[in-house]
Order: C-alpha cells, then structure tokens, then sequence
C-alpha cells in the first residue's frame, strides 16, 4: 500500500510543464505590462478580517485559515487574489492618482473543491483597474485579456458576458418580487429552468431564452426591457463588444451567477478551444475602504494550470547536448543564438539520458535521429 504524496486537490508541476507555466505567465503579464498595468505581489496569507471585508458581497468561505503562532491572530490563505489588491489599492496606495493599474501572479489556496475542479491550489495572473468601472474602463479590462492571452499564444479565445446584478434591477424596478424569492429565483434562472421560473415570477420568463450568441441574446433582453431600466447596461456591453468582433467568439447569458458572486453591473467568463471549463473570468466589483468608502473596480483573472493541462502553452524542449570537453566559448555561443544546452559532466553521458533533441558535433547542432 503506498501513501499518497500529497493531499487531494494539491500537485507538483513538473518539467518541462512548469516551464510551459512560466513561459505563459511571462507572455501574460508582458502584455499586461504593455498596457500600463505594473505588477505587484501580495502576501500569501494575512489577517482574516482584512481578507474577508476588501471586496462588498464577497465571502471568505473559501479560505483556509489558521492561528499565527506569533500574533496569535487568525490568518487566513488567500483563496483569490483579486481582494488583496483591492486592500493594496484602498491602503498603500490610496494616495495614488486615480485609476489604479495593477497586475499580480502567484498561488491561491481553495479550502475545498469539486469533482469538476479538483485542484485546491491554483496559478492565478490577472490584471485590476481601481478607482473606474466606466464602458471604457470595461472595454479596456477586456482588451488586455484578449490581447495578453493572443500575447501567449491561446487559440480560439471566446468571451461569455453575464449580468451580475440584472435580478436586483429587476425586482427594485420593473418587476418586484418579493425579496425572500430573490435568491431561488437566480438560481432557477441560473439553471435554466423555465417551470419553475414561471411558478415563481412568470415576468422573468423571457431571460430563459436570452442566452446564446451576443448579438441574438442582446436583442431578446433589449426586447425584453420594458421601461428601460437595463438600457444603459445593455448599451455598455454592446460597445464593450463592438471592438472584440471578429477577434474572438462573443456570447451572452444575462442570468449566469456561478462564480460571479460580488461583481456588480457586469460579468465575463473567459473559455479557450481545446480546455474543458473556463480558463478565467472578470467583471467590475465594489472595494470597501476601512472608513468605509466604496470605490468602484474592474478586473480580470486567469488560471495558468487548465491552459497549460490542455496543451495550448508551448512546451518547448529544444535541447542541445554538449559533448564533455567543448569549448565554453562555443556553448556560450549557442546560448546566445537561444539554445539550451545542457552539459555532459561525465564520460559515458548520453544526449538521450539528458533528454537532448540535438547534439553540438562539430561546433554545429545536429538533431538526433
């Protein structure tokens, strides 16, 4: 019987796929860099309290916490990092000009996972704007997610934006419910569930329907918004999306909350071809000050592990293997013309044991047979 090596949900990244990790990550936040967005790198645990209450309608279920020896304070691990850089933003640079552009990469720890989503520690590079959550701070968010993921060679990106705070509208506006309803009937919209929608609010009915390629499903709710009161939402979301057609696949599904628990006017989940499930996802969201003050953000995030599982990231194993004797000079050489090499430092060495594809044979490479 052999003990496991480490506990459910947590695995080693092996070579050469944590390089492919690497290489990605650099590709992401070079692109973001580009932008603007300058990086930053959060602690990888701190105060509970502080981590639980950065974001408004966040939840801190999801993180791991446990008693700091020194301070004896509870600490928690961050789950997502999306709310340190919201405390980053509202603290140590609060007295930064407006907006805030930030990117980060590093590990997250779930408190626990899904038979769909397994892992419980996660690769998370995103990019924040704070102090915006405009059309033009959306469309830019959005903007560098595409361009960093086109930066790091992702094919067939596709974009699925969502409503997050569509059913708030609704029922303070044209479509009171009562409020005990709200919650069930998200989640009889979320599941698509045209009976049960139609037991508990027959007015929501046609968002049943309204989910599919963007400009079909902008036309039902735009359809569907007697009194205007999504008029301006759905007026943003159009522009949003008028500079990503025919860059990437663009749909719609005004009702879908999994995942999308604090952000406020607008959502998007992120997909790419080849990965089962989303690679990321983003949306504007609020950030409590500790006076109290709100200051309105929006973000993106994206998970290096479910790209790099499905093959899409390069797994570049170009290898020279240098023979026991050559001259430094002429390995430095091959570096600088971007060859790895990879050293014999003992008679009897093989390119084959060092996982060579090429050997240096007269000062030249040669691929191996």
């Amino acid at each position: 019987m052999t003990t496991a090596l480490l506990p459910t949900g947590f695995h080693d990244r092996l070579p050469p796929f944590a390089d492919a990790a690497a290489r990605l990550e650099q590709a992401l936040l070079g692109a973001a860099h580009a932008y603007g967005y300058e990086r930053a790198d959060p602690a990888l645990a701190e105060f509970e309290a502080g981590l639980a209450g950065r974001l408004k309608a966040a939840r801190a279920q999801d993180a791991v916490r446990f008693v700091d020896p020194v301070s004896q304070a509870t600490l928690a691990i961050r789950p997502d990092m999306t709310a340190q850089i919201g405390r980053i933003a509202a603290t140590r640079m609060g007295h930064h000009p407006r907006p805030v552009r930030l990117s980060y990469a590093g590990p997250v720890l779930k408190l626990r996972a899904s038979q769909l989503a397994p892992n419980r520690e996660l690769r998370q590079i995103g990019c924040e704007l704070i102090g915006l959550d405009t059309i033009a701070a959306a469309r830019e968010i959005v903007e560098v997610a595409v361009a960093a993921l086109a930066a790091a060679g992702v094919p067939n990106v596709s974009i699925d934006f969502t409503l997050p705070d569509l059913i708030d509208v609704l029922a303070t506006g044209p479509f009171p419910i009562d409020p005990g309803q709200i919650d069930t009937l998200r989640d009889r919209l979320d599941a698509k569930d045209a009976g049960a929608v139609a037991a508990l609010a027959h007015a929501y009915l046609p968002l049943v329907e309204a989910a599919g390629p963007f400009e079909t499903a902008h036309d039902r709710l735009c359809a569907f918004d007697a009194g205007g009161a999504l008029t301006s939402r759905l007026d943003g979301l159009w522009q949003i999306a008028e500079g990503l057609k025919g860059r990437v696949a663009l749909t719609l599904d005004p009702t879908e909350r999994h995942g999308f628990e604090y952000q406020s006017w607008l959502g998007f989940s992120i997909f790419a071809g080849g990965v089962l499930g989303e690679i990321g996802r983003g949306g504007s969201y609020t950030i409590v000050h500790e006076n109290g003050a709100e200051e309105a953000a929006v973000g993106f995030s994206l998970y290096a592990d479910a790209i790099v599982a499905a093959g899409i990231a390069e797994v570049d194993r170009r290898r020279l293997f240098v023979p026991l004797g050559t001259d430094p000079a002429i390995a430095a050489a091959m570096r600088a013309a971007g060859w790895v090499t990879v050293a014999a430092l003992e008679p009897g060495d093989t390119p084959e044991a060092q996982l060579c594809t090429h050997l240096l044979a007269e000062g030249k490479p040669r691929p191996l047979d």
